[in-house]
Parts: C-alpha cells; sequence; structure tokens
C-alpha cells in the first residue's frame, strides 16, 4: 500500500468550491486548507501506477491549478522493486545486440519534473515485473 501527501493549490475565490469536490471525490481524503488557497489531501494505492491516475483526476477538477505530490509512503512496493532491479541485469537487454539495437526504442525516464516521464516509467516498471513473472 503507498500513501501519499498532496499540496492543491487554487485560489481563495475558488477555494470553497475546490474543498467540497475534494471532499466528495472518492479518489482522496481532505485533511485541511488556508485561507491562501493551498488545500491539503492523501491518495492511497496498491502501486505508484494507480496513485498516478488518482492525482489525474484531482488535477481534473475545475479551478485546481496545481496538485503536487509532498510527501510518499510505500509499505512493500518500495522494496518489491528494490528486488526486482537488483535481481535484472544493469545494462537493458536492447543494449546488448549492438549491432542490431535501434537507439529510437531506448527511452529515458530520468526527467521526474515532467510527469508524462513519471507516468511512463511507473507503467514501464510495473510491465516488466509482469514480463518477468511470465
Amino acid at each position: 500500500m503507498n500513501i501519499s501527501s498532496i499540496v492543491v493549490q487554487t485560489v481563495p475565490e475558488h477555494l470553497e468550491e475546490v474543498v467540497e469536490s475534494l471532499k466528495s471525490c472518492e479518489v482522496c481524503d481532505y485533511h485541511l486548507h488556508d485561507e491562501k488557497g493551498r488545500v491539503i489531501i492523501t491518495i492511497e494505492g496498491n502501486s505508484v501506477s494507480e496513485e498516478l491516475e488518482k492525482l489525474r483526476v484531482i488535477e481534473a477538477i475545475p479551478f485546481v491549478y496545481a496538485a503536487d505530490m509532498q510527501m510518499a509512503y510505500s509499505e512493500d512496493e518500495l522494496d518489491e522493486q528494490i528486488e526486482f532491479i537488483n535481481e535484472r541485469d544493469a545494462v537493458p537487454k536492447i543494449l546488448h545486440d549492438t549491432a542490431n539495437a535501434d537507439v529510437d526504442k531506448v527511452v529515458y525516464n530520468g526527467d521526474m519534473k515532467k510527469r508524462e516521464d513519471m507516468v511512463a516509467f511507473a507503467h514501464e516498471f510495473d510491465s516488466a515485473k509482469e514480463r518477468e513473472k511470465l
């Protein structure tokens, strides 16, 4: 189980509407807000991918101008990911075959400031774990 805190930002004139939307939203738990338009919520998920899907729902609420994860706690997923990474070859399979490697298929997910990269990385990581099980 993963739990993450999120700071949601809106403007004061839409604060009550955003708070009510968050309270009635089934993807998060509301905790508190201030008069400047900052709202603190938490989300839970079985994976990072699930949490990111919930974050997208929150971002789509009218008058939410920003919703950023601040703190995250992962009960079991982190240990599973570390074990998975440690059991894998440090060099991706595509790079072992230098004669036939297609550089266009190499995916860079190092820029975590771009949320699309984070979503792509989470999905790729989950997919790789599933493929390894087969």
